[in-house]
């Protein structure tokens, strides 16, 4: 069952990530739903409905090489939370293409999945959210085609969390912590944030050399 940060007594944020991770309990990350102008709104839309595959592209050996290092470190941090080979080398392909598609950290994504869902692709939190990125329903309808269901589609769910994520980190003019405090709908609230930023830490990327 599904635990709702803003619900939870204050605690510190290591304890909070350490009961997230020991019960398997998903964060749910009920967004609100917000006043979107049109451009913002047509801009998220277009985003979500860019059907090109998460296949991951480089113009230079040297990024090539770095984001092959990065898939080897991180596809063996994943091996017991995704022992599938296959499954983890698509979650990590359309996570990086995602997160680096809305200019995020990969690791920022990753620990906010951790937190969110422990990486259960059919998570469903107490408020209805959905799959790895805890993605509430009423985006479908707001920037989607309205089919709640392909919020289990791994790819689908991804896009729409980093683009989400994205969105909120503008309104916040950067603010990451307020920004991680709205995606979970507990904005201004430490809990949340803090989970998310310790969690980040453990997937964190640093390149030999």
């Amino acid at each position: 069952m599904a635990v709702w940060a803003g619900h939870l007594a204050p605690m510190s944020a290591g304890l909070l990530l350490a009961l997230a991770l020991l019960t398997g309990a998903a964060q749910a990350g009920n967004q609100k739903e917000e006043a979107l102008s049109d451009s913002v709104r047509l801009a998220l839309a277009n985003a979500i409905a860019d059907a090109r595959p998460p296949k991951p592209s480089f113009r230079t050996e040297a990024a090539r090489a770095r984001y092959q290092a990065w898939f080897d470190e991180m596809s063996r941090r994943l091996t017991k939370r995704l022992p599938d080979l296959q499954t983890r080398t698509e979650f990590l392909e359309t996570a990086w293409y995602e997160a680096t598609r809305a200019g995020l950290d990969p690791g920022l994504v990753l620990g906010l999945i951790q937190v969110e869902s422990a990486y259960r692709k059919y998570a469903i939190s107490i408020a209805g959210a959905r799959g790895y990125m805890q993605v509430m329903p009423f985006w479908t309808k707001a920037i989607g085609d309205g089919d709640r269901r392909r919020l289990f589609h791994m790819q689908t769910n991804l896009r729409y969390g980093c683009s989400i994520l994205r969105l909120y980190i503008d309104m916040e003019r950067g603010d990451l912590y307020l920004a991680l405090g709205r995606y979970n709908g507990s904005r201004g609230k430490p809990q949340y944030p803090n989970a998310v930023l310790a969690a980040w830490k453990k997937w964190e990327f640093h390149p030999a050399g």
